[in-house]
């Protein structure tokens, strides 16, 4: 394993110490210095906070010196003795309220972080507003940090979370997009790729696929990277950062995919950890929030209902339940919570009998001789206790979310959803005709069923005959479901039938392994009745084939005629053929258009069986599949 985590310091840990360095004034942060730190003021956008949020949590902050940390457009007081932290975003209206906070004073001196490059004429704005309000000594720095990007795992990081219908998979696929719309969205995408790299510290190869929002993203990074690298004094990319010994002197593989390479798997119902709570749940970087409903069965007959609990967790890689069985299928999960449980239980018993042998007085022998040997045993397990603590409240956590997600699954069926869509998507029969799944008040919502419907009209190779189709279509509206998404799946499908051959994706079974045997034991908390227990064979999606051919240099049709870029390069030559015929060790895959932790999830297990070698996932945004219909729906009325 120590081979392993050498070449990517990842992705997760530069951004941390880049936030680190930035909050202790842009000077190394140190870990052991003695001393306090310097108490300051925090000042950030919701697009700072949003990078912030995931990697830092408020007592890490307030180790930093961070006493106070709010939105640069709220209310502030003045805090004339302390310095403030900036860190925004470059925009007019961004600057304009640092300029008001120059002129009323509000802090002892201002560290101006800017997450994206900041132009010259916004910077002298700020100057400008200095030099007028007499504060030109306490502007003691102004920096562009090229943070752009929200990093959620230690190989996934996704561009932005505000604005980001700017960038989503409707934005770039609207019909009615004029050009400079359209060079604005790319430019936005290629802002916070660029800022990825800065922060990775390493010049990739660029590899897209011809014809896409892809390919126009890999134009513009290729020229950013290439002027930027050639403006040596200000280049970004020396020496110095890039951190001797951390890449292998290779340099990591980018692959540019577009979403509509794939349009089956951000709708396909899921089974692993994560991906289901991103579906069922409010997942959001990095955070779920649980409605808890509060008991009914106890309040008197005609009494309002009570309101519900929001509860937050937040789902962290230091949660090592979460970091092992995030990609696990859920009734691994549902399994491995109640073994945590019970070797918890057993841990506490044994604290509770130890304290009642230490309440005996010692009146008989016995319990002296038992006392010495137990007093070491206790003592062992005092200090076990904020670790059984901790361990408690993660079983807790996973108990609360892991029953929520289980209460999806029963209700709407979704194990047979699951099953369903990757027999058609692997191109087996199915148990069940479609027309029944669809027409079941019981299975699923309008939403899993349209879901189900638009998989199997994506994968299929023949479209179903028009009287077919108004077959489905009645079905689908009897059973409640809105049918644009399936007008734009048409045309697209229309569209790219001219262009290439549907994906495949791999003949895959999933196994029922019959029911749970282990989880139906009466002990146990989750009442897995009628679930089915699938096991998942593991199969490349169609994103994780196309970086296996680019990263492999396999030559494969799907990929062969992919362009190639390297920045690197004095005369940019466009061509597809590869100079470099070395397979690579490091990858970064980044979906323009959209992705999903179903994709995340096939990669990571993809790269399990490949020693030493690294891949990142990145996606212009994260949604999940009602997120995505949304958007095809809105596609679809046009």
């Amino acid at each position: 394993m120590v081979g392993v985590k050498m070449a990517a310091a990842s992705i997760r840990e530069r951004q941390t110490v880049a936030l680190k360095r930035m909050l202790n004034f842009n000077v190394p942060h140190v870990k052991n210095s003695t001393g306090e730190p310097v108490w300051k003021v925090l000042i950030y956008d919701r697009f700072g906070q949003d990078i912030i949020s995931p990697l830092l949590s408020v007592k890490e902050l307030r180790d930093m010196g961070i006493t106070l940390h709010l939105l640069l457009h709220s209310d502030r007081d003045p805090i004339p003795d302390v310095p403030a932290v900036y860190f925004v975003m470059p925009t007019e209206e961004n600057i304009d309220r640092i300029c008001q906070d120059l002129r009323n004073q509000l802090y002892e001196s201002y560290y101006l972080n800017f997450i994206s490059a900041i132009s010259r004429s916004k910077l002298e704005d700020i100057a400008n507003a200095a030099l007028a309000a007499n504060a030109v000594p306490q502007v003691a720095k102004v920096f562009d940090q090229y943070l752009n990007f929200i990093t959620l795992e230690d190989d996934m990081f996704v561009l932005c979370n505000q604005n980001k219908e700017l960038v989503s998979y409707r934005a770039i696929n609207r019909p009615d997009i004029t050009d400079t719309e359209m060079e604005t969205v790319m430019d936005t995408i290629v802002d916070s790729l660029f800022c990825f790299f800065v922060t990775l510290g390493a010049v990739p190869i660029i590899r897209c696929s011809r014809g896409t929002a892809a390919e126009m993203v890999a134009v513009k990074l290729d020229k950013k990277l290439r002027e930027n690298l050639r403006d040596a004094r200000n280049s970004l990319f020396t020496g110095d950062t890039l951190g001797a010994g951390q890449f292998s002197f290779q340099r990591p593989l980018l692959v540019l995919v577009d979403r509509n390479i794939d349009l089956a798997t951000p709708l396909h119902h899921t089974w692993t950890y994560q991906a289901l709570v991103h579906d069922v749940l409010d997942f959001h970087l990095n955070r779920v929030n649980l409605e808890e409903s509060s008991g009914l069965e106890n309040s008197p007959a005609g009494a309002r209902p009570k309101r519900k609990n929001k509860k937050s967790y937040d789902l962290t890689p230091v949660d090592k339940f979460w970091q092992k069985h995030k990609g696990s299928p859920f009734p691994e999960v549902a399994e491995s919570v109640q073994q945590e449980l019970e070797s918890y239980r057993a841990q506490e018993d044994e604290v509770k009998r130890l304290k009642s042998i230490m309440g005996l007085e010692g009146e008989d022998e016995g319990a002296i001789s038992m006392l010495s040997d137990n007093t070491a045993k206790l003592t062992s397990a005092v200090s076990s206790l904020p670790e059984l603590l901790e361990k408690k409240r993660l079983i807790d956590l996973h108990t609360n979310v892991a029953t929520a997600v289980l209460e999806h699954i029963k209700a709407r069926k979704l194990d047979v959803y699951f099953e369903c869509e990757e027999k058609i998507m692997s191109k087996t029969t199915l148990d069940k005709s479609l027309l029944d799944i669809i027409s079941d008040p019981d299975a699923g919502t309008p939403e899993d069923k349209m879901r189900l419907f638009l998989i199997y009209y994506i994968s299929t190779q023949q479209p179903p005959s028009e009287a077919d189709l108004e077959q489905y279509k009645k079905a689908l509206t009897d059973a409640g479901c809105d049918l644009n998404p399936l007008q734009y799946i048409k045309q697209w499908k229309a569209f790219a039938k001219m262009a290439s051959a549907p994906a495949s994706y791999g003949n895959t079974t999933t196994k029922s392994m019959g029911l749970l045997s282990r989880v139906m034991n009466t002990g146990s908390q989750f009442v897995m009745e009628g679930v089915k227990n699938l096991v998942l064979k593991q199969q490349n999606l169609p994103v994780t084939r196309i970086l296996d051919n680019l990263m492999e240099m396999k030559s494969n049709p799907e990929t062969d005629d992919y362009r190639y870029f390297d920045p690197k390069m004095l005369r940019g030559n466009d061509s597809s053929v590869p100079r470099n015929k070395n397979p690579f060790q490091e990858a970064i895959v980044f979906v323009v258009g959209g992705g999903n932790y179903i994709e995340y999830q096939n990669l990571v297990d993809y790269i399990k069986g490949k020693q030493g070698k690294h891949i990142l996932y990145g996606c212009s945004e994260l949604f999940n599949a009602a997120q995505f219909l949304k958007q095809l729906s809105q596609l679809g009325q046009k």
